[in-house]
């Protein structure tokens, strides 16, 4: 007796019919997640559309024994969303330096400044050991939740926390990073 497949199985198997049911299964889903990461956005169509692609691309991944299929529907979603947000900041203005007012200058300066905290935290990420390392880059850098990070490395839930929180307040030792002042 074979076990019915799921929507993410008959994809992978060529079901044309099952592409309709997973849309029809899980665009609310998708869309409730693209208006949390992007809000009313031109970008959240895009995104949806991204979404469904790279689910449909990747439904041969889909492994029922490791989760369930909205599981998997929503870490692809929320990781492309998390993508499509850090791709938004990291696109550069096109803008001549004549035409700047004095305030984008400004913001320009402060840009470099930034630029050079974020080298002075990595140089800092670069002298803890591999796992903080590796736990805070997935924390911060990839968007994993601790849960996801510690069935991702076979660690306890409370271990992953308590790195997460030591490898945070280390950079923030290690930057003399006063967290008491607060901007007015």
């Amino acid at each position: 007796m074979t076990a019915e497949l799921t929507i993410l199985q008959r994809i992978a198997a060529g079901e044309q019919a099952a592409v309709g049911e997973c849309i029809d299964q899980y665009q609310d889903l998708i869309w409730s997640l693209a208006r949390r990461y992007l809000g009313m956005d031109f970008d959240a169509e895009d995104a949806v559309q991204d979404v469904l692609i790279e689910i449909w691309s990747n439904a041969a991944r889909f492994d029922p024994q490791a989760g369930t299929e909205v599981t998997f529907i929503a870490t692809i979603a929320r990781r492309r969303m998390i993508d499509r947000l850090r791709k938004k900041k990291r696109k550069p203005g096109i803008s001549n330096i004549d035409d700047a007012p004095e305030s984008s200058l400004a913001q320009q300066g402060d840009a470099v400044t930034e630029y050079a905290e974020v080298e002075n935290v990595a140089e800092t990420l670069n002298q803890m050991e591999e796992q903080h390392r590796q736990i805070l880059r997935l924390s911060i850098y990839e968007g994993y939740s601790h849960s996801e990070i510690a069935e991702h490395l076979d660690l306890p839930l409370g271990t992953v926390k308590t790195k997460v929180r030591r490898g945070l307040i280390h950079i923030r030792d290690q930057l003399n990073i006063d967290i008491s002042v607060q901007d007015e």
